[in-house]
């Protein structure tokens, strides 16, 4: 596997990481324990995940962040708490996927892969953001299930067919940059029309 195609692959599996942390590491670890995927020989540092230490506390970390994450505010709480243990996590497993031999990519891969995982985590956390404002909680449950779903299917898919880590990763960034623009949006307009129902309010009691 050359050099470009385990950096597409380290930058997508970061990106993910953004989103579901503890779901790619769970889900990467039990996959190899049980054979259902076979990662090439030069990825064998990420051997360490199927360690059942490994396994059991990223499982528990997940429970805790299947549930947490689909509660209105305290999503956000989360997101808050994971803000640096994504980014690092993501740079984690970036650097383990990455050849040990070759250095100059190792740190590429380690800036790449933290910059993806902050990347995807700030636009999760900013959708988020918007969808608590809403008083119904549908929206934020489907989101959240959303996120479940694609995180699984495409650490799956990028693990199993790592030529395609390029393409998903670059997909994500462009759905990352378009979620952070219209959050950013969003919020803007959540704000301006905050400030004047506070100015009707004033100018009612007064």
């Amino acid at each position: 596997m050359d050099a470009l195609t385990l950096l597409g692959l380290a930058s997508s599996v970061s990106l993910l990481a953004g989103w579901r942390m503890y779901l790619c590491v769970f889900a990467t670890g039990l996959a190899m324990h049980f054979h259902w995927i076979a990662l090439p020989q030069n990825m064998t540092s990420l051997a360490v995940l199927q360690n059942w230490w490994v396994i059991g506390a990223s499982g528990t970390g997940l429970v805790a962040e299947f549930f947490a994450d689909k509660v209105p505010w305290l999503d956000s709480f989360w997101d808050a708490v994971h803000t640096a243990i994504r980014p690092v996590g993501g740079a984690l497993l970036s650097l383990a996927i990455i050849d040990p031999k070759d250095p100059t990519y190792q740190v590429a891969a380690l800036l790449l892969g933290g910059t993806a995982a902050l990347a995807s985590h700030t636009a999760k956390a900013s959708t988020r953001a918007v969808a608590n404002v809403s008083p119904e909680p549908f929206t934020n449950l489907a989101l959240s299930s959303t996120e479940d779903v694609s995180t699984a299917g495409l650490a799956a898919l990028v693990l199993s067919h790592p030529a395609l880590g390029g393409v998903v990763a670059l997909v994500l960034l462009v759905v990352a940059g378009f979620v952070l623009y219209w959050a950013r949006k969003a919020l803007k307009k959540l704000s301006a029309l905050r400030d004047h129902i506070t100015s009707k309010v004033s100018d009612a009691l007064t």
